[in-house]
């Protein structure tokens, strides 16, 4: 793992578990996402601290414990408008403010994710 990774300037495994905590009571209170997340959060929630950390240049923690998957091909199974992308980094933007995560890497990690739901729409808006 390099010290230098996005993983370690934002703070590491304590700054991606904040994150988490600040972002899913967010999402499971949004009127557009929440009909996304029929089942408890703590799963979810815990396969997202271990693919954040993965997806910023911690330890390959969702590999290890999934396996190698795309997850477009993993998210193709919910209907996502963009409409579900943006109220879902609205939310990942409010989480990051809540944790107070600043700065140019707060910027390049909001870049990816945006990236990544975007990529995520399968279905035009109704």
């Amino acid at each position: 793992m390099d010290k230098e990774s996005l993983y370690n300037q934002i703070g590491g495994a304590q700054t991606i578990n904040r994150l988490v905590h600040a972002f899913y009571p967010k999402v499971y209170a949004h009127p557009v996402l929440r009909p996304l997340f029929p089942d408890g959060v703590d799963e979810i929630r815990a396969k997202q601290y271990l693919f954040l950390t993965q997806f910023t240049g911690g330890p390959t923690l969702y590999t290890d414990k999934y396996g190698f998957g795309n997850m477009k091909s993993i998210h193709e199974q919910f209907r996502i408008s963009p409409s579900h992308a943006d109220a879902w980094l609205t939310c990942m933007r409010e989480a990051m403010d809540e944790i107070e995560l600043q700065g140019y890497p707060r910027q390049l990690l909001f870049q990816m994710m945006t990236n990544a739901a975007n990529r995520f729409v399968n279905t035009p808006e109704e």
